[in-house]
């Protein structure tokens, strides 16, 4: 067994069980992509077994603190079961759900997502790249599910030194499917469709949306980076629970996702004059919103991941603050925005600011309603806090004052 030695000092993230090694923190030692090796401090003492990776700044990816742990075939389909089995933990209302959530579910790298009865994995680091076959064999072992397919094509695999896979590990058949999500039908498709298909994080945040619609019977609604069209379906659904009339805008710049949100409102039997569709960039479009003296009672802003690592953070939160600016200024006095991150790069505070800072600039005084986070079946873990990737804040404009009296 191979072993890699650590500075001086660097032992302390293993000892708190952090997952991560980097190469900086390496005094010598290594392995093979993939391989397991043995981490040890300045001393010799042991830490952790981990995979190694001699392309990625993170070297290492934990797998086991435990010395007599082996990691094998056995470890890898043991690890997959818990995991797979603290889902029946979770309050999901859905038959989409995430059952490996990588470092938080002790398998690095490694993402699968069930769509009612196809299994969808992303192997994103090297060790679990090692133990594929294995990890897919035991995946539907374990589900008791017939098909999986593979959706490696996420930016990671190039920092981990791995080329792209897509298509049918086990299994085949259709790529477009459709799931239940509180009492709604939503199509996706796996082949294409962003991360593995569809964006099951944001699960709970829709169920929130569809709430709020319905108790504040939004009249106007601005659904930015709409993709296929989960919140404007959840805003449909809130206002048709109230017995409400609307009217949802939802842009996107991507024809392909927009007429996959179509197709989302008419499989839940929504009018189709209650909603316009855009098909333009979100910036321009929200300008030309306020160039043309428009406002709305509810706006969503879900942009893709501006800054996947701390490094792109200065840049994003650039990115971030111009479309919160606009969405704020565009928003109704009494009107909410939910406003999301989902870039690890940006943390929870440094949001937080962003969005302060956009009120500051649009001259518009708000109240923070709520946090909110991913579904739960994408945890966070107490020795893994980078994990907390998606960060949202209800925002609620205050309602202008009351004209004053003459004397």
């Amino acid at each position: 067994m191979k072993t890699v030695r650590l500075h001086p000092g660097r032992e302390r993230s293993l000892l708190r069980r952090h997952p991560w090694v980097f190469e900086s923190a390496i005094a010598k030692g290594g392995g093979d992509a993939g391989e397991t090796v043995r981490v040890v401090s300045s001393n010799g003492d042991f830490l952790a077994w981990g995979a190694f990776s001699p392309a990625s700044r993170i070297r290492v990816r934990a797998w086991s603190f435990d010395e007599a742990q082996r990691i094998d075939a056995h470890f890898m389909e043991a690890a997959c079961d818990r995991s797979i089995r603290a889902r029946d933990l979770f309050d999901i209302e859905s038959d989409g759900r995430r059952l490996i959530h990588g470092e938080a579910d002790g398998l690095p790298g490694l993402i699968v997502d069930r769509y009612g009865d196809t299994l969808v994995a992303q192997f994103g680091s090297a060790g679990v790249e090692r133990f594929k076959p294995v990890i897919a064999d035991a995946l539907l072992r374990l589900t008791g599910l017939p098909r999986l397919y593979e959706r490696s094509d996420a930016g990671v695999r190039q920092l981990e030194g791995l080329p792209e896979a897509t298509g049918w590990l086990r299994g085949d058949g259709p790529t477009a499917l459709t799931i239940r999500e509180h009492g709604w039908r939503l199509r996706l498709d796996i082949a294409h469709g962003h991360k593995t298909g569809f964006y099951l994080d944001q699960r709970d945040n829709r169920a929130r949306f569809a709430a709020r619609a319905q108790a504040r019977r939004y009249g106007r609604v601005l659904n930015c980076y709409c993709y296929s069209g989960g919140f404007t379906v959840a805003a449909l659904a809130g206002l048709r629970a109230a017995g409400a009339v609307g009217e949802v805008t939802s842009i996107d710049s991507s024809a392909a996702a927009l007429e996959l949100a179509r197709g989302n409102l008419a499989e839940n039997g929504f009018d189709a004059a209650q909603a316009r569709f855009l098909d333009a960039d979100v910036n321009a479009a929200l300008r030309g919103f306020l160039d043309a003296g428009e406002r709305f009672d509810a706006i969503v802003l879900d942009p893709p991941k501006l800054a996947p690592t701390a490094a792109h953070a200065e840049r994003a939160a650039r990115a971030y603050k111009d479309i919160n600016r606009l969405a704020l200024k565009l928003l109704a006095p009494g009107g909410e925005l939910f406003t999301f991150s989902c870039s690890g790069g940006v943390s929870a505070d440094l949001f937080h600011k962003i969005v302060a800072s956009a009120g500051t600039d649009a001259q518009v005084d708000a109240y923070i309603t709520e946090r909110l986070g991913a579904a739960p079946d994408h945890p966070m873990t107490l020795a893994f806090p980078e994990g907390e990737y998606l960060k949202g804040l209800v925002v609620l404009r205050k309602p202008d004052l009351p004209a004053s009296e003459d004397s």
